[in-house]
Formats: C-alpha cells, structure tokens, sequence
C-alpha cells in the first residue's frame, strides 16, 4: 500500500491542487479554503460586508468552484485564486444589489403605506379586501402586525425569510395597482 504524503500549503502547486479537487479530494478543497481565506473575506469586508457575511460569500464560492471543477468543463485559464476571487466578487455584488433592492422596498413602503389619516386607511383597506388571503396576511402581518420577516415566514409556512420577503414585496405591489387602479392623487389629499 503506498503512502501518500501531503506537502505543506506552500509547496502544493495549483495544477495539483486543482487536479486533487477536480478528482474530487475534499482534503484538497480545504487547503484552498485556508490558503485563500484572508484575501477572499477581505473582499467583503472593505466593500460594506461582516466578517459573517465575507464567511458565507467565500464558502459559496468555493462551493460553485467545486462544482464546476468536478463537472469537468472547468478549464483554469489564470491562477486558481484569481478565478475565486472573480466567484467571490460576483456574489457579493448580486448581495449588494439585494440589500439594496431590499431597502428601496422599505422605503417605499414607509412612505406609500403611512397610516396617519382614516381615509387612506379605509382605501387601502378596501384593497386589501380584493387580495387573496395568502397577500392579505402577509401584508397585515407586516404592516399592522409588524412582525419580522422570521415570524411571518414561520406563520405562513414559507421556505425562509428570503420567501418572506418575496412574497411581501409581490403582493405589496399588487396592493399598490389595485390602489392606483382605483383612486386618483386627489383621494389621498386633505
């Protein structure tokens, strides 16, 4: 039986690293994941992330690179690192983009969902009275309730907080047509 000896993270070349994981060597994977976890995490972290967040990106990432190592279609045509870093910085926007969306969501729906006036709350109630109950509940949890999107989730029996969050924001907008449809600007002023 012949032993196999494992050099330290500095000796191992890519080519070989590579060709351990692409035969699907996990041991292999592991070393990437130290040798490239302070560069990859501080990615994250100087562009508005948590230690946490810059975690989670960099094992994402490793997991797309596995996968398409192991596919067989993956050809390296620069350095290993380079190529997750690429995988990191995709994620992290797509994170960004999502936080960002998410916050334009509750912006808008501080200001089009403001309850001080009992005519606004009548109209909006009317058109919630047209939505199906799934967006009804969702909504009235929401806004009226103001449960997080945990609560809800686990209330509704949705997948996570990421469906939560879906479901709100497509059934908020639905709220917001039949309100539009509805009324005009003048129905909303004093």
């Amino acid at each position: 039986m012949a032993l196999r000896v494992f050099k330290s993270v500095s000796q191992i070349n890519e080519v070989e690293i590579f060709e351990r994981i692409r035969n699907g060597d996990e041991k292999a994977l592991e070393i990437i994941y130290k040798k490239y976890y302070r560069m990859m995490t501080k990615l994250v972290v100087t562009n508005s992330g948590t230690e946490e967040e810059a975690r989670d990106v960099y094992q994402d990432a490793l997991v797309v690179f596995w996968q398409k190592a192991r596919s067989g279609n993956l050809v390296l045509t620069s350095k290993m690192s380079t190529y997750i870093y690429s995988i990191c910085q995709n994620l992290w926007r797509k994170e960004l983009e999502r936080k960002k969306r998410l916050s334009n969501e509750e912006k808008d729906s501080s200001e089009s969902m403001d309850m001080d006036k009992p005519e606004r709350e009548k109209i909006i109630a009317r058109c919630l009275e047209q939505l199906g109950d799934t967006c009804r509940k969702v909504l009235m949890y929401y806004y009226f309730d103001e449960m997080s999107m945990q609560e809800i989730a686990d209330k509704m029996g949705f997948a996570n907080t990421d469906t939560a969050k879906t479901k709100k924001y497509k059934c908020k907008q639905k709220l917001d047509e039949l309100v539009k449809a509805q009324y005009s600007e003048q129905d909303f002023l004093d």
